[in-house]
């Protein structure tokens, strides 16, 4: 298969196709208001961070979104317990304030539906560091989503993360290909992204009747949410795991 790969500071014309490629996430994984306001702003103010794949058609079949930030700004130094969240933030809140970056976080890596199973995600991965790399950057950060996680959605994420294969590899397939391209795990981010919404709003988005309290087992989901009727609302507190990529 003849994949190209792109920047969107280099194809602005296809914009509109990389933003409303399909994807296969859980409707109650896009409620995050962090990621909705700052995600979409990647393709606007850093195209040059937005890479994707097309096939031969010229159909894009996979994108990367990634940020640079300052992690090693005044009051930072560690990667955030925060995650996912935490970094969009600091991310926009450096270039609003002109500081200057020093290290990239992966945001996402998105397959279209069809074309999984084809070695797009690593391959994405290995655009990503090649972009990085190709800005004067020295690593790349990611929180990443272990994919197999929603299996076992009461398991620690600590030792999830840290279990591995009888050959050293992780268990889990996404930590997996990172490693395989050369990071390594840095720690846990216990609270990477936050949804919380009305009893309604998980009903809307699950199909679930979210009328008993306490934990909830929703598809897809890395953890339970948290079920609370006499209070009206449900929350979901997603952990993820930070990853370093040396360049």
């Amino acid at each position: 298969m003849d994949w190209k790969v792109s920047s969107l500071a280099e194809r602005p014309d296809m914009f509109g196709q990389v933003v409303s490629m399909a994807d296969s996430w859980p409707e109650f994984a896009i409620q995050d208001l962090v990621g909705n306001a700052h995600y979409l702003r990647i393709a606007t103010e850093l195209p040059e961070y937005v890479l994707f794949t097309e096939d031969e058609s010229g159909e894009v079949v996979a994108h990367a979104f990634s940020v640079p930030f300052a992690l090693t700004a005044e009051d930072r130094g560690e990667l955030p317990a925060r995650g996912w969240d935490q970094v969009l933030v600091w991310a926009f809140s450096d270039l609003r304030h002109g500081v200057r970056p020093d290290t990239v976080s992966a945001i996402s890596v998105v397959v279209a539906p069809h074309a999984q199973g084809r070695g797009l995600s690593a391959r994405m991965l290995s655009a990503m560091r090649d972009n990085a790399r190709t800005h004067g950057f020295h690593e790349v950060v990611a929180p990443v989503r272990p994919s197999a996680k929603h299996l076992e959605p009461h398991a620690p994420i600590e030792e999830y993360a840290h279990r591995v294969r009888p050959d050293g590899l992780p268990h889990d397939p996404w930590l997996r290909v990172h490693v395989r391209a050369g990071a390594t795990i840095d720690s846990v981010a216990p609270a990477s992204m936050t949804i919380c919404g009305s009893l309604e709003q998980w009903r809307r988005w699950t199909g679930l009747p979210f009328d008993t309290e306490g934990d909830i087992e929703v598809p897809g989901a890395l953890a339970p949410v948290r079920c609370e009727p006499a209070r009206g609302y449900a929350v979901y507190v997603e952990p993820n795991v930070w990853m370093r990529h040396p360049l």
